[in-house]
């Protein structure tokens, strides 16, 4: 069977098609091959999966791994300074994100309760009060003002290091190491610099909690003895990053997405009770967490092609969420579509814990956003606005805007 699309050479990651689309070669694959081979900068013959089922049936298939201790994970674009890995990564305690169950089951249990719906829901008023305080800050500055900066970063960064039991004094620390470290195509020893400032910080911070718990959630962790300080440093790592640059990102990217419709943006505005439907609409449209990694640990068939044991599996939630046998007219932002069922939170058991907090954070954000500035407007060229093409976390830099 001979395919129209020639395989890749690397993971396209050029974003040709607009700022809000997949690259222009992700989507012809999709269309023509939903499971295609990818020739990694290593040579490694390793394969990348856009449709939407393919996806979905992948990510709860246990045969693919989300440990990097288990085989070699190539990567599919190149590294300033990385050697050609030829043996697995050491797993990090408490990153959960990269285990199997049972390991992934007995962290992750620990931290559902924390999470639960009911929990999120008593938040919610919190979280309101804290976007208003930060559309006071807004609105006392002189446009044009850096939306990123004064709003869509902070507002989520409060959230979690208050939940989290971070002092938000710190946050110079955390968000200059953090963003540090999703530089894609950085040296490898400045990401190892960032993350070991990251992880000396956290493990500090950890330590004291054990001795001297509070009413927050790494408190509540570090209660159980059950889990090492490593443990608890890992799980403090990933919560911390997870929790203030996806949804920072979508506050930001999102701002612009709809700066850029200004026909859904009105009826947004006119009708606040679209607002939990554009939310979700947002994150199938945008899915700024776009690129994850799976390792083949036997030969599985996937969408009609046989991936062989120890391969690297690349999957693109983006074009897995715009795909046409999924969603009608998927590259039309719209606000009354029903997107549930979109892949932006992953799916199967790594599926993000948090995430009806991150819901309620975009749902207050916009919704305030909109509200306290009717006249919200771009203040540079959209083509100017500089894009996060660079990050392992998509979004914008910075947003120029006026009002």
């Amino acid at each position: 069977m001979t395919h129209p699309v020639p395989v890749p050479h690397g993971l396209p990651t050029e974003r040709d098609a607009g700022p809000f689309d997949p690259p222009a070669a992700i989507t012809r694959l999709r269309d023509a091959r939903p499971v295609s081979p990818l020739i990694f900068p290593d040579g490694h013959e390793g394969w990348l999966v856009t449709g939407y089922e393919e996806v979905r049936r992948m990510m709860t298939d246990t045969r693919f791994s989300s440990r990097q201790d288990i085989g070699v994970l190539h990567v599919p674009y190149g590294v300033p300074g990385m050697p050609v890995q030829t043996e697995p990564s050491p797993p990090i305690p408490g990153v959960f994100i990269a285990m199997d169950p049972p390991e992934h089951t007995r962290l992750r249990r620990r931290l559902t309760g924390a999470f639960t719906v009911k929990r999120m829901k008593a938040l919610e008023e919190h979280i309101a009060g804290i976007v208003e305080r930060q559309l006071d800050h807004l609105a006392s500055l002189t446009a044009p003002a850096d939306l990123v900066r004064e709003f869509a970063l902070p507002v989520p960064s409060l959230v979690i290091c208050e939940m989290l039991g971070v002092p938000y004094a710190d946050r110079d620390t955390f968000q200059v190491n953090s963003a540090r470290f999703l530089v894609r195509d950085q040296p490898l020893e400045e990401k190892m610099a960032a993350y070991g400032a990251m992880m000396t910080y956290l493990s500090e911070l950890v330590t004291a909690k054990r001795a001297a718990p509070g009413e927050d959630i790494l408190s509540d962790l570090a209660r159980h003895d059950d889990l090492t300080i490593e443990e608890l440093t890992g799980a403090a790592f990933l919560l911390l990053l997870a929790g203030h640059e996806t949804t920072a990102n979508m506050l930001g990217l999102g701002a612009f997405a709809l700066l850029e419709h200004p026909e859904q943006l009105a009826e947004l505005r006119a009708d606040p009770d679209l607002m939990p439907g554009a939310v979700e609409e947002l994150l199938r449209y945008l899915s700024v967490a776009d690129i994850f990694y799976r390792y083949a640990t036997e030969d599985v068939e996937l969408g009609g092609e046989l991936i062989p044991e120890g391969s690297t599996v690349v999957v693109s939630l983006l074009a897995a969420n715009r795909d046409p046998r999924r969603f009608e007219n998927p590259d039309v932002l719209d606000v009354h579509r029903t997107a549930r069922g979109h892949l932006s939170f992953g799916h199967g058991v790594h599926q993000c814990l948090g995430q009806q907090l991150a819901r309620i954070e975009m749902r207050a954000g916009f919704h305030g956003l909109l509200r306290r500035f009717p006249g919200l407007a771009l203040a540079v060229p959209a083509g100017d606005v500089k894009l996060r093409t660079d990050m392992n976390i998509y979004g914008v830099h910075e947003l120029p805007v006026t009002w």
